[in-house]
């Protein structure tokens, strides 16, 4: 399922990609490493059975960016529904269409697998990412609540 928009060229994750995809994630985690929680996120990521999965985006072949995304039946549907977990790209890559090539072709994925719908959140701070998504999709009208357990 290789893409490419424009020089970006993007393609499902694999096992080679790793230490490029740590730096990817320690910037998406703000630096904060959970090593027990990066060595099981891979594992998942590399799993075929996993509904973990994960995309990169390279530019002349170095890692740029990466979105990372979750399969999951739903009550409300048949077809599995695609939750975008984190869609990170690098600051020196950023404003160039990665972002959006990344959340571009997830979708394309999904229209051929045929999932229900793509969705995600984003914080409300977060102007870059707010700028992008309201060009994708469409907003809903809802609150989240976490109940730490």
């Amino acid at each position: 399922m290789p893409a490419a928009a424009g020089n970006i060229a993007i393609d499902p994750i694999n096992s080679a990609d790793f230490d490029e995809w740590q730096v990817l994630w320690d910037g998406n985690n703000q630096g904060n490493r959970d090593s027990d929680v990066t060595a099981q996120t891979w594992l998942r990521l590399l799993d075929p059975q996993s509904p973990v999965k994960g995309l990169v985006a390279r530019q002349q072949a170095k890692m740029i960016g990466l979105v990372h995304y979750i399969l999951h039946p739903v009550t409300g549907h048949l077809r599995p529904v695609c939750y975008m977990q984190d869609l990170y790209v690098a600051p020196a890559a950023r404003s160039q269409g990665v972002g959006r090539a990344l959340v571009e072709q997830l979708a394309a994925l999904g229209q051929q697998e045929q999932w229900a719908r793509l969705y995600w959140l984003a914080e409300s701070k977060n102007k870059a990412a707010q700028a992008l998504y309201k060009t994708l999709g469409v907003k809903l009208d809802f609150s989240l609540h976490v109940w730490p357990l």
